[in-house]
């Protein structure tokens, strides 16, 4: 499997609000939260192509990165990948990028969950620890590795 990252654009905005709809829905519906323009306007808030990256597995666009650096940390504001691509181990080889990046900044990497979603298994499986929870949401930080 060949996992590549692609830079995305503005124009790439609603290609990526439909896969992360398609992402989160089953999550947000569970919990009764599931409204498609609350998920287009929390995106679209949050939207910077240049921190975005499309997650490209033999030329396939099967998802969705987006990491800042922000002062004290690397936010991973979104890891997205097509639901029906997942438990292929795409998420983690992405989140071994990110990792890569940080540790090379010295800077740990935080996320947000929203409880109650698979996700959070996820980022506790991969060295996050939870550091804060929130009504909707579970906050995560990995501490940077030292290069050896």
């Amino acid at each position: 499997m060949d996992i590549t990252f692609l830079p995305a654009t503005a124009e790439d905005f609603e290609s990526l609000l439909a896969l992360r709809i398609a992402a989160m829905r089953e999550s947000l519906e569970r919990i009764g939260r599931f409204d498609p323009e609350r998920a287009r306007a929390r995106f679209a808030a949050g939207f910077v192509a240049a921190a975005t990256r499309h997650v490209v597995v033999d030329g396939l666009r099967v998802g969705f990165v987006v990491s800042k650096r922000e002062a004290a940390h690397v936010l991973l504001d979104h890891l997205y990948i097509d639901p029906a691509q997942q438990r292929r181990g795409i998420g983690a080889a992405v989140l071994a990028q990110v990792f890569a990046e940080a540790d090379a900044l010295l800077l740990p990497v935080r996320v947000g969950a929203l409880r109650g979603s698979e996700a959070n298994r996820f980022y506790q499986r991969h060295g996050f620890v939870l550091v804060e929870q929130a009504e909707f949401d579970n906050y995560y930080l990995r501490a940077f590795k030292a290069p050896t």
